[in-house]
Protein backbone atom coordinates (compact mmCIF):
# COMPACT_ATOMS: atom_id res chain seq x y z
CA UNK A 1 0.00 0.00 0.00
CA UNK A 2 0.83 3.18 -0.94
CA UNK A 3 2.97 5.31 2.04
CA UNK A 4 4.40 8.59 2.61
CA UNK A 5 8.25 8.51 3.16
CA UNK A 6 9.92 11.30 4.98
CA UNK A 7 13.14 12.25 3.69
CA UNK A 8 16.37 14.42 5.48
CA UNK A 9 18.37 16.43 2.55
CA UNK A 10 21.42 17.57 4.00
CA UNK A 11 24.10 19.65 2.42
CA UNK A 12 27.28 21.34 3.84
CA UNK A 13 26.00 20.37 7.13
CA UNK A 14 22.39 21.87 7.16
CA UNK A 15 19.22 20.19 6.17
CA UNK A 16 18.09 21.52 2.84
CA UNK A 17 15.68 21.10 0.18
CA UNK A 18 17.34 21.60 -3.73
CA UNK A 19 16.50 21.45 -7.40
CA UNK A 20 18.20 18.19 -7.92
CA UNK A 21 19.16 18.68 -11.29
CA UNK A 22 21.14 21.49 -10.25
CA UNK A 23 23.58 19.42 -7.88
CA UNK A 24 27.58 19.92 -9.38
CA UNK A 25 30.67 20.46 -8.55
CA UNK A 26 30.15 24.00 -9.42
CA UNK A 27 28.13 25.98 -5.84
CA UNK A 28 27.24 29.03 -8.45
CA UNK A 29 25.26 25.90 -9.82
CA UNK A 30 22.84 25.57 -6.86
CA UNK A 31 19.41 26.24 -6.85
CA UNK A 32 18.38 25.60 -2.88
CA UNK A 33 14.25 26.17 -2.21
CA UNK A 34 14.91 26.05 1.68
CA UNK A 35 17.77 26.14 3.79
CA UNK A 36 16.55 24.87 7.06
CA UNK A 37 17.60 26.78 11.33
CA UNK A 38 16.72 23.38 12.71
CA UNK A 39 19.09 20.35 13.01
CA UNK A 40 18.59 16.90 11.50
CA UNK A 41 17.44 15.58 14.61
CA UNK A 42 15.04 17.46 14.82
CA UNK A 43 13.37 15.88 11.82
CA UNK A 44 14.55 12.43 13.32
CA UNK A 45 12.38 13.07 16.10
CA UNK A 46 9.39 14.62 14.33
CA UNK A 47 9.23 11.22 12.56
CA UNK A 48 10.04 9.31 15.14
CA UNK A 49 7.33 10.70 17.00
CA UNK A 50 5.07 10.11 14.33
CA UNK A 51 6.24 6.89 13.21
CA UNK A 52 7.07 7.64 9.80
CA UNK A 53 9.02 4.44 8.96
CA UNK A 54 11.65 3.91 6.27
CA UNK A 55 12.74 7.65 5.77
CA UNK A 56 15.79 8.18 4.21
CA UNK A 57 18.87 10.63 5.18
CA UNK A 58 20.85 11.48 2.09
CA UNK A 59 23.98 12.82 2.40
CA UNK A 60 24.52 15.30 -1.05
CA UNK A 61 28.26 15.70 -0.76
CA UNK A 62 30.82 16.27 1.60
CA UNK A 63 30.52 17.56 5.12
CA UNK A 64 27.42 16.07 6.02
CA UNK A 65 28.94 13.08 8.68
CA UNK A 66 27.85 15.31 11.57
CA UNK A 67 24.30 16.05 10.87
CA UNK A 68 23.88 12.12 9.46
CA UNK A 69 24.96 10.62 12.99
CA UNK A 70 22.60 13.19 14.88
CA UNK A 71 19.80 12.34 12.54
CA UNK A 72 20.50 8.27 13.20
CA UNK A 73 21.32 8.32 17.00
CA UNK A 74 17.76 10.32 17.32
CA UNK A 75 16.03 7.13 15.74
CA UNK A 76 18.35 4.19 15.97
CA UNK A 77 17.88 1.40 14.22
CA UNK A 78 14.82 2.93 11.99
CA UNK A 79 16.49 5.76 9.56
CA UNK A 80 18.29 4.56 6.33
CA UNK A 81 21.61 6.58 4.89
CA UNK A 82 22.67 7.31 1.59
CA UNK A 83 25.54 9.53 0.06
CA UNK A 84 28.86 8.39 -0.58
CA UNK A 85 28.14 4.97 0.92
CA UNK A 86 30.57 1.96 -0.81
CA UNK A 87 32.25 -1.25 0.81
CA UNK A 88 34.18 0.51 2.98
CA UNK A 89 31.78 2.52 4.58
CA UNK A 90 28.28 0.72 5.01
CA UNK A 91 29.26 -1.74 7.64
CA UNK A 92 30.26 1.84 9.69
CA UNK A 93 26.95 3.45 9.03
CA UNK A 94 24.85 -0.13 10.01
CA UNK A 95 26.82 0.29 13.16
CA UNK A 96 26.23 3.56 13.78
CA UNK A 97 22.33 3.38 14.00
CA UNK A 98 21.29 2.89 10.10
CA UNK A 99 18.43 0.48 9.55
CA UNK A 100 19.55 0.38 5.79
CA UNK A 101 22.60 1.69 3.75
CA UNK A 102 21.34 3.49 0.14
CA UNK A 103 24.23 2.89 -2.60
CA UNK A 104 24.11 4.20 -6.03
CA UNK A 105 27.72 6.13 -7.95
CA UNK A 106 30.05 3.31 -6.26
CA UNK A 107 28.11 0.61 -8.09
CA UNK A 108 29.06 2.17 -11.59
CA UNK A 109 32.77 2.73 -11.33
CA UNK A 110 33.28 4.48 -14.93
CA UNK A 111 29.62 4.66 -15.31
CA UNK A 112 29.45 1.09 -15.79
CA UNK A 113 27.33 -0.73 -13.38
CA UNK A 114 29.88 -3.44 -11.62
CA UNK A 115 28.31 -6.53 -10.04
CA UNK A 116 31.44 -6.96 -8.31
CA UNK A 117 31.15 -3.80 -6.47
CA UNK A 118 27.47 -4.76 -5.49
CA UNK A 119 29.05 -8.35 -3.93
CA UNK A 120 31.50 -6.59 -2.35
CA UNK A 121 28.85 -4.12 -0.17
CA UNK A 122 27.32 -7.28 0.43
CA UNK A 123 30.03 -8.66 1.71
CA UNK A 124 30.69 -6.17 4.08
CA UNK A 125 26.52 -6.71 5.63
CA UNK A 126 27.33 -10.50 5.96
CA UNK A 127 25.25 -10.84 2.83
CA UNK A 128 22.42 -9.32 4.50
CA UNK A 129 19.85 -7.75 1.57
CA UNK A 130 17.60 -6.76 3.91
CA UNK A 131 20.03 -3.88 4.99
CA UNK A 132 20.44 -2.88 1.28
CA UNK A 133 18.66 -0.03 -0.96
CA UNK A 134 19.50 0.21 -4.38
CA UNK A 135 18.84 3.92 -5.46
CA UNK A 136 18.37 3.89 -9.42
CA UNK A 137 18.04 7.90 -9.41
CA UNK A 138 17.73 8.71 -12.91
CA UNK A 139 17.12 11.38 -15.51
CA UNK A 140 14.61 11.04 -19.11
CA UNK A 141 16.14 10.88 -21.63
CA UNK A 142 13.67 11.09 -24.78
CA UNK A 143 11.36 8.30 -24.05
CA UNK A 144 13.54 6.26 -21.68
CA UNK A 145 15.11 6.91 -18.05
CA UNK A 146 18.79 6.71 -17.91
CA UNK A 147 20.27 5.60 -14.16
CA UNK A 148 22.35 8.66 -12.73
CA UNK A 149 25.63 8.77 -10.18
CA UNK A 150 27.58 11.79 -8.87
CA UNK A 151 25.15 13.83 -7.63
CA UNK A 152 22.06 13.12 -10.91
CA UNK A 153 25.27 14.58 -13.19
CA UNK A 154 25.90 11.64 -14.66
CA UNK A 155 24.81 9.20 -17.51
CA UNK A 156 25.63 5.65 -16.66
CA UNK A 157 25.44 2.72 -18.53
CA UNK A 158 21.71 1.71 -17.13
CA UNK A 159 18.59 2.12 -18.26
CA UNK A 160 15.70 1.75 -16.58
CA UNK A 161 13.32 -0.79 -17.18
CA UNK A 162 11.87 -4.12 -15.71
CA UNK A 163 14.84 -6.51 -17.16
CA UNK A 164 17.40 -3.87 -15.15
CA UNK A 165 15.55 -4.08 -11.79
CA UNK A 166 14.93 -7.62 -11.87
CA UNK A 167 18.67 -7.94 -12.43
CA UNK A 168 19.42 -6.22 -9.01
CA UNK A 169 16.38 -7.09 -7.24
CA UNK A 170 18.09 -10.36 -5.33
CA UNK A 171 20.47 -8.17 -4.14
CA UNK A 172 18.44 -5.68 -1.94
CA UNK A 173 15.62 -5.26 -0.30
CA UNK A 174 14.26 -1.94 -1.83
CA UNK A 175 14.54 0.58 -4.50
CA UNK A 176 14.90 4.55 -4.20
CA UNK A 177 14.25 6.29 -7.40
CA UNK A 178 14.98 9.70 -7.38
CA UNK A 179 13.00 11.33 -10.76
CA UNK A 180 16.49 14.06 -10.79
CA UNK A 181 14.75 15.92 -13.21
CA UNK A 182 11.71 16.66 -11.34
CA UNK A 183 13.28 16.93 -8.26
CA UNK A 184 13.15 20.09 -6.08
CA UNK A 185 11.01 21.69 -8.88
CA UNK A 186 7.05 21.37 -7.18
CA UNK A 187 6.13 20.80 -10.71
CA UNK A 188 4.15 17.11 -10.66
CA UNK A 189 5.65 13.55 -10.36
CA UNK A 190 6.40 11.45 -13.58
CA UNK A 191 3.43 9.98 -13.34
CA UNK A 192 4.71 7.56 -16.51
CA UNK A 193 7.77 6.32 -14.39
CA UNK A 194 5.37 5.87 -11.35
CA UNK A 195 3.37 3.57 -13.50
CA UNK A 196 6.36 1.62 -15.16
CA UNK A 197 7.66 1.24 -11.49
CA UNK A 198 4.44 -0.58 -9.99
CA UNK A 199 4.36 -2.71 -13.25
CA UNK A 200 8.48 -3.47 -12.99
CA UNK A 201 8.64 -4.17 -9.48
CA UNK A 202 8.69 -6.43 -6.58
CA UNK A 203 10.11 -5.20 -3.88
CA UNK A 204 9.40 -2.41 -2.06
CA UNK A 205 10.42 1.19 -4.11
CA UNK A 206 10.31 4.57 -3.36
CA UNK A 207 9.80 7.38 -5.96
CA UNK A 208 10.56 11.02 -5.09
CA UNK A 209 10.30 13.94 -7.58
CA UNK A 210 7.99 16.41 -7.96
CA UNK A 211 5.14 15.81 -5.27
CA UNK A 212 3.60 19.50 -4.85
CA UNK A 213 0.07 18.57 -3.04
CA UNK A 214 -1.13 15.60 -0.80
CA UNK A 215 -2.96 14.29 -3.96
CA UNK A 216 -0.27 13.15 -5.19
CA UNK A 217 0.02 10.48 -2.68
CA UNK A 218 -3.30 8.87 -3.84
CA UNK A 219 -2.19 9.40 -7.45
CA UNK A 220 0.71 7.49 -6.67
CA UNK A 221 -1.33 5.05 -5.26
CA UNK A 222 -3.68 4.51 -8.11
CA UNK A 223 -1.10 4.68 -11.02
CA UNK A 224 0.80 1.67 -9.04
CA UNK A 225 -1.79 -0.04 -7.75
CA UNK A 226 -0.79 0.48 -4.67
CA UNK A 227 3.25 -0.54 -5.11
CA UNK A 228 5.34 2.28 -4.79
CA UNK A 229 5.44 4.76 -1.39
CA UNK A 230 6.09 8.61 -2.43
CA UNK A 231 8.51 11.40 -0.99
CA UNK A 232 7.61 14.88 -1.03
CA UNK A 233 10.10 17.60 0.30
CA UNK A 234 10.22 21.27 -0.89
CA UNK A 235 6.46 21.38 -1.13
CA UNK A 236 5.88 20.13 2.32
CA UNK A 237 5.21 23.09 5.32
CA UNK A 238 8.35 21.73 7.39
CA UNK A 239 10.39 22.26 4.95
CA UNK A 240 9.11 25.99 3.67
CA UNK A 241 6.81 24.70 1.20
CA UNK A 242 2.82 25.64 0.84
CA UNK A 243 1.31 23.09 -0.87
CA UNK A 244 1.75 20.17 1.49
CA UNK A 245 1.06 20.01 5.08
CA UNK A 246 2.97 17.35 7.16
CA UNK A 247 0.25 16.27 9.45
CA UNK A 248 -2.10 15.79 6.45
CA UNK A 249 1.04 13.15 5.44
CA UNK A 250 0.71 11.64 8.15
CA UNK A 251 -2.60 11.22 8.34
CA UNK A 252 -2.64 9.76 5.05
CA UNK A 253 -0.18 6.98 6.18
CA UNK A 254 -2.55 6.31 8.87
CA UNK A 255 -5.54 6.08 7.21
CA UNK A 256 -3.72 3.39 4.57
CA UNK A 257 -2.99 1.29 7.97
CA UNK A 258 -6.97 0.82 8.33
CA UNK A 259 -8.02 0.56 5.63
Amino acid sequence: MTRFRPCVDLHSGQVKQIVGGTLSTEASNLKTNYVSKLPSSHYAQLYRDSALTGAHVIMLGPGNETAAQEALSTWPGALQIGGGINETNAKHWIEKGADKVIVTSCLFPNAKLSLNQLNAVLHVLNQDRSKLVIDLSCRRQGDKWVVAMNKWQTLTDMELHEKSMKLLEPFCSEFLIHAADNEGLQRGIDEELVEKLGQWCTLPVTYAGGGKTVDDLERVKQLSSGRVDLTIGSALDIFGGKGVKFEDCVEWNKQQSLA
